[in-house]
């Protein structure tokens, strides 16, 4: 279809071009016709008319064309390091274009105007026509990448105000009196009757989780390998509390730990699980972490309290949507057959942006 629809043009080329398109045919036809044959200055009006006309007929076709193709490209393209094979491909595809809209238009007006249409050479007439052309896409693009700078900015702000967030909410529950009071509560019974040492690792553990909190900064990802110790450190605190009520199963294989997730995603998972379900020696809570095909699964038997808090989910869809802030790949939350389960993506890259994530 060489008219894409509105919400097409606003997707893939960043604005609603139609009169960009009207106006432009329009200009560049009177531009071609006046470095070409001058028509208004040398034929009676009638005559340059139909001159003008034939200019203005080229430039619709090789316009609408190239949008067409332009369209096309980004659909099928749509990544940012994609974007030199896909200039490179619209470049060679704008010269054939000009080329065979050419050499098809110059065979009907030589068969409707017989021995009296004299096309203009080859190399006269294609290498400007091919230059306008570009300048035109140069266009497109200069207004396509401004659009998707001021996105991805956002998009940036919008990801670093979440890890903010989630900062500040693993710190707040973490600095909640339950919490501190427990932990203290633990420690003391440490003290009174275990080793020193314990004590000491206990302390190490504390430390670790608010270390982690502070030093992950505004970063969008971290390694699996340092989100798997912050969450360790994190369960090694509820562990003394709940003793072997809570059990922990590890399926981590060592490629995956240098993979990365958004940071205290885990945790936040974890956190979650022991929250919202019965955790006593005759209801011991399970929870299965693991990576299955570049997922890092985190599952546990649904064991709900009987006087269960009301659950905002604000954790979950944090973590969802810092996800689809930096990746195209977002995590999932299945609750069926008993058990909640969540799967994480373990992303390669920092960051990877598409024309679908532009205007949303």
């Amino acid at each position: 279809m060489l008219l894409p629809g509105k919400k097409d043009r606003i997707k893939y080329f960043g604005f609603d071009d139609q009169w960009f398109f009207i106006i432009g045919v329009f200009v560049v036809s009177v531009i071609i016709d006046f470095l070409f044959n001058n028509s208004f200055a040398r034929y009676l009006l009638e005559e340059a008319l139909i001159s003008w006309g034939i200019s203005l007929c080229f430039t619709i076709c090789n316009w609408s064309v190239m949008r067409w193709s332009m369209l096309s490209l980004r659909k099928k393209l749509p990544l940012f390091k994609d974007n030199i094979k896909r200039s490179g491909i619209l470049f060679i595809l704008m010269i054939c274009t000009v080329l065979i809209i050419d050499a098809i238009g110059n065979f009907f007006l030589a068969k409707a105007f017989g021995h009296t249409y004299h096309p203009i050479s080859k190399p006269r007439l294609l290498i400007p026509i091919l230059l306008i052309s570009t300048m035109v896409l140069a266009i497109y693009e200069a207004i396509y990448y401004y659009l998707r700078l001021k996105t991805t900015i956002r998009q940036e702000e919008q990801a670093k105000q979440l890890v903010v967030q989630a900062k500040m909410d693993a710190l707040r529950n973490q600095a909640q009196p339950h919490f501190l009071f427990n932990s203290l509560n633990t420690l003391r019974d440490i003290i009174d009757y275990d080793s020193k040492e314990d004590a000491k690792k206990f302390v190490d553990k504390l430390s670790d989780v608010y270390r982690f909190i502070l030093d992950t900064g505004n970063a969008n990802l971290v390694t699996l390998r340092d989100e798997l110790k912050f969450a360790k450190s994190y369960i090694h605190i509820q562990s003394e509390r709940f003793g072997d009520n809570l059990k922990l199963v590890w399926d981590i294989n060592e490629a995956s730990l240098d993979k990365k997730v958004v940071p205290m995603s885990l945790q936040l998972l974890l956190e979650n699980a022991m929250k919202h379900n019965i955790i006593s020696k005759a209801n011991p809570l399970e929870i299965v972490v693991k990576v299955v095909d570049s997922q890092l699964i985190v599952e546990n038997k649904i064991q709900p309290k009987s006087t269960q808090l009301p659950s905002t989910k604000l954790g979950l869809k944090n973590i969802e949507k810092r996800y689809s802030l930096i990746s195209e790949e977002i995590p999932s939350f299945v609750n069926e057959g008993g058990y909640f389960t969540v799967s994480l993506p373990l992303l390669k890259s920092t960051k990877t942006y598409s024309y679908e994530n532009t205007n949303s």
